[in-house]
């Protein structure tokens, strides 16, 4: 526990500071590959949630700009983090997944039932000769592996694949407008020679570039951490990546960060130039797709979630879409489009209270941009009913 002379930090405080670093108390002028950089990555279980994420924390984002980047191979997709699959920078991409490599080697244990007999090394050479002839989907993986070891679980087989060798979602999954079945390669190997765009950051977008630059390994990521989620706890930190045992890596760090507390008295890190704008500052109305990382990142959430909405982004295996409506979450959204290029798409708004004429209104407002700035619909509306069922 943190000493008592430790600052406080209370729900608003820490929620302004957060959507300070998330880029959500207004929308950021830096490019697409520098925002997905800047955030550690984007959740990515499913195919659109990136381009949404982006488009609320992006002045003028388009989708075709994330999308030019995946085609160009500068932005891939692989699991990473809490072994999901995340939208990552290529750099990055091969940096967290050495990080979480341990963690995914011990996710195969959950499947040893699945796996007598099977030499777990002998299958990552097999499995790695085989998505590097071409990409694979999980169900030829599944069928090739399956020839060596009969009496395995051929889902075993394929999970185990997946969590020893560090494999990318290969285009055209993942592109906007586009579809196509999960195909699995060598991330080293569809890098390739790929250029990979050196753009600097910009200086000034988050305020603390210099105190996280030049920072490599463990530490680097923790920095990085802080710099967009923070402040946090060494169990935030866990929670978002899906590993342990970092209090030691915070211990050797604590000599650069600065500390603060909770209302529970847990010890939160911050990097000292870190933005901790004032708990009053304006938090404009926000559209967040399923799954995004603001809401899974912290062990305790009620910097975004109060506590009688807690469970309501969800119900069973069904994930909604969510809003934000002074910085906290609010409602659902569900976005319908009909199919040809120039129909209707109507957005519709379900919040969990009453909310006023002037709110309302923002709310309307921001919709109306999600629609103009995500569909190609020539007829649009935003109207308030029900999404979750």
């Amino acid at each position: 526990m943190a000493s008592r002379t430790n600052p406080v930090l209370g729900p608003r405080a820490l929620n302004r500071a957060t959507l300070a670093r998330q880029l959500l108390l207004r929308r950021s002028g830096m490019s697409a590959r520098d925002a997905v950089a800047h955030l550690v990555g984007l959740q990515a279980q499913n195919v659109k949630p990136p381009y949404f994420q982006l488009h609320a924390r992006l002045d003028g984002f388009r989708p075709e700009q994330l999308s030019g980047l995946m085609e160009s191979r500068q932005v891939v997709r692989m699991v990473t983090m809490r072994s999901t699959i995340h939208t990552h920078t290529a750099e990055d991409a091969v940096a967290l997944r050495a990080l979480v490599q341990p963690a995914r080697d011990r996710e195969v244990a959950y499947f040893r039932k699945g796996l007598v007999g099977v030499d777990l090394d002998r299958l990552a050479v097999i499995a790695r000769e085989l998505v590097g002839e071409r990409p694979r989907t999980m169900a030829e993986i599944r069928a090739a592996l399956a020839v060596h070891w009969p009496e395995a679980d051929p889902q075993a087989l394929s999970v185990a694949a997946r969590c020893r060798l560090p494999l990318v979602q290969v285009t055209p999954r993942g592109l906007w407008g586009r579809s196509g079945q999960v195909r699995l390669a060598p991330l080293e190997q569809w890098l390739g020679e790929a250029t990979v765009a050196t753009e600097g950051r910009e200086e000034g977008a988050v305020g603390v570039v210099g105190a996280v630059e030049g920072v490599e390994g463990v530490e680097g990521v923790v920095l990085r951490y802080l710099n967009a989620f923070g402040p946090a706890s060494v169990k935030d930190m866990q929670t978002w990546a899906g590993i342990t045992r970092l209090k030691e890596v915070f211990e050797r760090l604590r000599p650069r960060l600065v500390s603060f507390r909770d209302e529970a008295g847990t010890e939160l890190f911050d990097l000292p130039g870190a933005p901790r704008p004032d708990e009053d500052t304006p938090a404009p109305p926000r559209f967040l797709p399923e799954f995004d990382n603001l809401l899974l990142s912290h062990a305790d959430r009620t910097r975004v979630v109060p506590a009688g909405h807690k469970g309501r982004m969800w119900k069973g295996n069904q994930a909604y879409c969510t809003l934000l409506v002074d910085g906290f979450l609010a409602g659902l959204w569900r976005l319908d489009e009909e199919p040809a290029g120039d129909g209707r798409a109507e957005l519709t708004v379900e919040l969990f209270e009453r909310a006023g004429r002037g709110r309302a209104e923002e709310i309307v407002a921001e919709g109306e941009a999600l629609l103009a700035g995500m569909t190609g619909a020539g007829r649009t509306a935003v109207r308030f009913g029900t999404v979750a069922r």
